[in-house]
Protein backbone atom coordinates (compact mmCIF):
# COMPACT_ATOMS: atom_id res chain seq x y z
CA UNK A 1 0.00 0.00 0.00
CA UNK A 2 1.44 3.16 -0.75
CA UNK A 3 1.77 6.59 0.73
CA UNK A 4 -1.49 7.81 -0.93
CA UNK A 5 -3.36 4.44 -0.87
CA UNK A 6 -3.19 5.28 3.05
CA UNK A 7 -4.05 8.91 3.05
CA UNK A 8 -7.17 7.54 1.19
CA UNK A 9 -7.85 4.83 3.92
CA UNK A 10 -7.30 6.99 6.85
CA UNK A 11 -9.82 9.41 5.62
CA UNK A 12 -12.66 6.62 4.75
CA UNK A 13 -12.18 5.17 7.54
CA UNK A 14 -12.56 9.19 9.82
CA UNK A 15 -15.32 9.42 7.55
CA UNK A 16 -17.03 6.05 8.09
CA UNK A 17 -16.45 6.47 11.93
CA UNK A 18 -18.24 10.19 12.09
CA UNK A 19 -20.85 8.97 9.90
CA UNK A 20 -22.01 6.06 12.42
CA UNK A 21 -21.14 8.49 15.26
CA UNK A 22 -23.76 10.96 14.31
CA UNK A 23 -26.01 8.09 13.36
CA UNK A 24 -25.87 6.85 16.80
CA UNK A 25 -26.24 10.33 18.56
CA UNK A 26 -29.89 10.90 16.34
CA UNK A 27 -30.96 7.06 17.25
CA UNK A 28 -30.70 8.18 21.05
CA UNK A 29 -31.85 12.19 20.76
CA UNK A 30 -28.62 13.52 21.15
CA UNK A 31 -28.37 16.81 19.89
CA UNK A 32 -25.18 18.56 19.05
CA UNK A 33 -24.86 22.62 19.10
CA UNK A 34 -22.41 25.25 18.61
CA UNK A 35 -22.39 28.94 19.56
CA UNK A 36 -21.15 31.92 18.33
CA UNK A 37 -17.79 31.03 19.49
CA UNK A 38 -17.52 27.60 18.27
CA UNK A 39 -17.93 25.60 21.32
CA UNK A 40 -19.98 22.17 20.84
CA UNK A 41 -22.72 21.29 23.54
CA UNK A 42 -24.67 17.99 23.34
CA UNK A 43 -27.98 18.14 25.06
CA UNK A 44 -30.65 15.35 24.80
CA UNK A 45 -34.09 15.83 23.44
CA UNK A 46 -37.11 16.30 25.36
CA UNK A 47 -40.12 14.13 24.05
CA UNK A 48 -42.14 17.49 23.57
CA UNK A 49 -39.33 18.96 21.47
CA UNK A 50 -38.93 16.00 19.75
CA UNK A 51 -42.96 15.38 18.67
CA UNK A 52 -42.38 19.59 17.66
CA UNK A 53 -39.80 18.65 15.48
CA UNK A 54 -41.74 15.78 13.96
CA UNK A 55 -44.65 17.58 13.77
CA UNK A 56 -43.18 20.27 11.87
CA UNK A 57 -41.55 17.83 9.50
CA UNK A 58 -44.74 16.28 8.56
CA UNK A 59 -45.98 20.03 7.92
CA UNK A 60 -43.03 20.48 5.47
CA UNK A 61 -43.85 17.34 3.89
CA UNK A 62 -47.58 18.39 3.00
CA UNK A 63 -46.40 21.80 1.76
CA UNK A 64 -43.63 19.64 -0.15
CA UNK A 65 -46.54 17.55 -1.75
CA UNK A 66 -48.97 20.40 -2.82
CA UNK A 67 -46.55 22.35 -4.37
CA UNK A 68 -45.65 19.05 -6.48
CA UNK A 69 -49.08 18.85 -7.03
CA UNK A 70 -49.37 22.75 -7.99
CA UNK A 71 -46.42 22.73 -10.00
CA UNK A 72 -47.21 19.63 -12.04
CA UNK A 73 -50.91 19.99 -13.53
CA UNK A 74 -51.99 22.27 -16.16
CA UNK A 75 -53.79 25.28 -14.18
CA UNK A 76 -54.82 28.83 -15.08
CA UNK A 77 -53.12 31.83 -13.18
CA UNK A 78 -56.09 32.42 -10.82
CA UNK A 79 -56.36 28.39 -9.82
CA UNK A 80 -52.74 28.76 -8.76
CA UNK A 81 -53.45 32.11 -6.85
CA UNK A 82 -55.57 30.47 -5.28
CA UNK A 83 -53.66 27.55 -4.19
CA UNK A 84 -51.00 29.21 -2.66
CA UNK A 85 -53.12 31.17 -0.61
CA UNK A 86 -54.83 28.41 0.94
CA UNK A 87 -51.16 27.27 1.18
CA UNK A 88 -50.11 30.65 3.21
CA UNK A 89 -53.15 30.52 5.39
CA UNK A 90 -52.13 27.28 6.38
Amino acid sequence: MGPFEMVVAIILILTIGKIIQTKQKAKHGIVEERDFMGTKTHRLLSGAETQQMQDEIKALKERIQVLERIATENNNANDLNRQIEELRSR
